[in-house]
């Protein structure tokens, strides 16, 4: 069998961290498995092992990846855009820390998974905390984590509850609990 070139490679890994990043979102760390992802990605799964340790390494990988999407405007277009219908919908498109929360939970404690999604909510509350007007250091950075809480939790419930009405009012609710 041919080797690929190192372009090739590279573009190759990127597939399988975008593919994984957002199968991870959608049906949970544990909710999908290396052949699922190399399937989806176009790519045997034999090439896995050449590119990555471990499943938990592209776990840690594809997490990076779902972060960093931007998150442009200001304090309010983030939230808008958080909290929305389709948001809820899109969990493979959306927020990893919303998407993963569970999951990261029953990670071990020091592992890399964790580590990246730790990053994740600092790296979240850091711009919500640069996008709030401007008060004590102290009071900002409690302010974004309560916002960063309300906003998460938000979509957490309404992705499991089974009423539309209900997954509606959390995301209301959720929007006049930080907008005031």
């Amino acid at each position: 069998m041919p080797r690929v070139s190192q372009e090739q490679a590279k573009i190759n890994r990127r597939r399988v961290v975008e593919v994984a990043a957002s199968l991870f979102r959608e049906r949970g760390i544990n909710g999908v498995g290396v052949a699922d992802i190399m399937a989806s990605a176009g790519l045997t799964h034999g090439g896995f092992y050449g590119q990555f340790a471990n499943k938990e390494a592209l776990a840690a990988e594809a997490f990076d990846t779902a972060l960093d999407e931007e998150y442009r405007g200001t304090v309010d277009t983030i939230i808008a855009n958080y909290l929305s219908l389709a948001h809820v919908r899109s969990p493979g498109m959306g927020c990893p820390l919303a998407a993963l929360a569970n999951d990261v939970a029953r990670e071990p404690r020091g592992g890399p998974v964790r580590a990246r999604f730790t990053q994740g909510v600092e790296r979240m509350a850091s711009i919500l905390a640069g996008l709030t007007p401007r008060v004590a250091k102290e009071r900002r950075r409690q302010r974004s984590l309560a916002t960063l809480s309300t906003i998460v939790g938000a979509v957490v419930l309404a992705r499991a509850v089974d009423d539309e009405a209900l997954a509606t009012e959390l995301i209301e609710a959720a929007q006049t609990s930080v907008s005031a």
